[in-house]
């Protein structure tokens, strides 16, 4: 062979080896700041958001959240449900498998939600799959956990029996606690089930190293179901919870995302980046308590007046810089299930005309000016922008009726324990975040027979008789029509006084696509991509 034959064949050679490590083929990675580090990595002690951006990515639930925010399939590819809407039975894809190459089977989601109920785990969240038959007795230690209403009816199929109808069941298994567990994997390494390299997962990635408030990292599974269309090779969370180091970072282009930012900062980085501000409103409702046990917040004209006399666009302009937004329903929009909530009917008004059909209820009521005096306390768990909600409504209901208004702040703890326990007051702060994406969620907690989260003791029986019906009710469409009217009755009673829809803050570099706000705050990893 020739010398220039040689040099020809050399040459090709190395043209290959370049081109098969052309760009095209580098590593793509996303970048994900996550306000926090992860309490647990452990399914059935899991509680906050900050874990389940990353459990989401690590497994996969019967059903998932997608891009939209929709319940779609997930390990599961199909589902019937019986005619009395008492029995799912689940068929699980074919080709699901664990991280190790090990087949999902129905055994293994029987095992997980077992282990949930199972009294000796002590999960946080063991109630909000008490749907499932048995699962409170389970919990409660009352029948052991092999009667929990679930059934491998072969390796693919798994049948999970109800307590009664819940049409918002397939939300609930897109909880983080639904999230399973490898049953191989966690009798064989007990606690340390949850390490890198230990680690057994079934989602679109798997862990591969976590330095505690450093970063935790994990790449593309290669044995996930739907690998081929996972766009993303790693993705490296950081847990930073502070709100101003996280926006530098983002600025610095070290990350990609960043997950809650300080509100008055809003108008600043809106000009900065423009359309990579996201202020996307969640399934969250910021609302005021009245006690209806006493006078005068038992009369429910003193309840409207107050409601009313509040400045709504005031609070989420001036105090949260637009990142919230003004409320008069209960429930959130953005749920499909039930379209939109039903408001107060005084939301149409203006702030001027509401006032004054406020002074006209309170006169009626025979409070404020010629009539008794208003001497109310607010009551709010510690936080400046709590603190500075309770001034200005103290101001409205002073400067509009003549109120005297004293203010009284504990600890977010403290705060909501006294109210759980029934504590006595006159108005007091609260919030609510959705377990699940159904209206009752929130409806629920003013059922007069929740004493737990019905702070205000509200008791209607019209009320309790509508959400009653719902739960009886199996028809979807039948069904949200009756939430509604509960809706509609709770705003005209207004027990509570809704003021604020809450919203997401994220930064979002213009290199991710596939992003979409959604009203669940669900951003799996899998359906995003990375462009440089």
């Amino acid at each position: 062979m020739t010398l220039a034959k040689i040099n020809l064949r050399t040459a090709m050679l190395l043209g290959s080896i370049l081109i098969g490590a052309s760009p095209a083929l580098a590593e793509t990675v996303l970048h994900r700041g996550n306000a926090g580090e992860p309490q647990t990595l452990d399914q059935a002690h899991t509680s906050i958001n900050i874990e389940e951006f990353i459990l989401k990515d690590l497994y996969e639930g019967l059903t998932i959240y997608d891009a939209a925010g929709k319940v779609v399939p997930g390990a599961a590819e199909s589902w019937d449900l019986s005619d009395d809407g008492l029995v799912y039975t689940f068929k699980l894809r074919a080709d699901a498998k664990w991280s190790d190459g090990s087949p999902v089977t129905a055994e293994d989601f029987v095992f997980s939600l077992q282990r949930v109920e199972d009294p000796k785990t002590a999960a946080g969240y063991a109630n909000i799959l008490f749907p499932i038959k048995n699962a409170e007795k389970v919990n409660k230690g009352e029948v052991p956990v092999d009667q929990l209403g679930m059934k491998a009816v072969d390796e693919k199929t798994l049948e999970i029996t109800l307590e009664r109808p819940t049409p918002f069941f397939l939300e609930l298994l897109a909880h983080q606690t639904a999230l399973p567990v490898s049953k191989a994997s966690v009798e064989k390494n007990g606690a340390d089930f949850v390490k890198p390299g230990i680690m057994v997962s079934n989602g679109a990635y798997k862990l591969v190293s976590h330095t505690p408030n450093d970063s935790l990292t994990t790449e593309k599974n290669p044995s996930y179901w739907d690998a081929a269309n996972v766009k993303i090779d790693k993705v490296i969370f950081y847990p930073i919870d502070d709100q101003a180091a996280s926006v530098r970072r983002f600025e610095a282009k070290e990350m990609d995302l960043a997950y809650n930012f300080s509100a008055d900062q809003l108008d600043r980085l809106r000009a900065s980046h423009g359309e990579q501000v996201h202020v996307s409103p969640t399934l969250a409702t910021y609302y005021y308590a009245f006690d209806t046990r006493q006078e005068p917040y038992s009369d429910v004209r003193v309840r409207r007046a107050l409601s009313m006399a509040v400045d709504r666009d005031f609070l989420a302009k001036e105090i949260y810089s637009g990142s919230q937004l003004p409320s008069y329903s209960m429930v959130p929009p953005g749920m499909a299930s039930y379209g939109d909530p039903a408001k107060a009917d005084f939301a149409d008004k203006s702030q001027l005309d509401r006032e004054d059909e406020a002074l006209k209820l309170m006169k009626e009521a025979g409070y404020g000016e010629g009539g008794k005096p208003l001497d109310i306390e607010i009551r709010y768990n510690t936080n400046p922008n709590h603190e500075r909600v309770a001034t200005a409504v103290a101001d409205m209901w002073k400067n509009t009726f003549g109120a005297k208004v004293s203010l009284v702040n504990l600890d977010v703890s403290s705060h909501y324990a006294y109210l759980q326990e029934g504590g006595k007051f006159n108005v007091a702060r609260a919030g609510w975040v959705a377990d699940y994406a159904d209206a009752e969620n929130f409806l629920a907690l003013s059922v007069s027979s929740n004493k737990t989260f019905n702070y205000g003791h509200f008791e209607n029986a019209d009320f309790d008789a509508l959400m009653k019906k719902s739960y009886e009710e199996i028809d979807p469409t039948v069904r949200s029509k009756t939430l509604h009217e509960a809706e509609t009755l709770l705003m005209k009673e207004q027990p509570i006084a809704p003021f604020l829809t809450q919203a997401d803050l994220w930064l979002v570099s213009d290199k991710v696509k596939g992003w979409q706000d959604n009203a669940v705050n669900a951003h799996l990893s899998r359906f995003l991509s990375v462009s440089e």
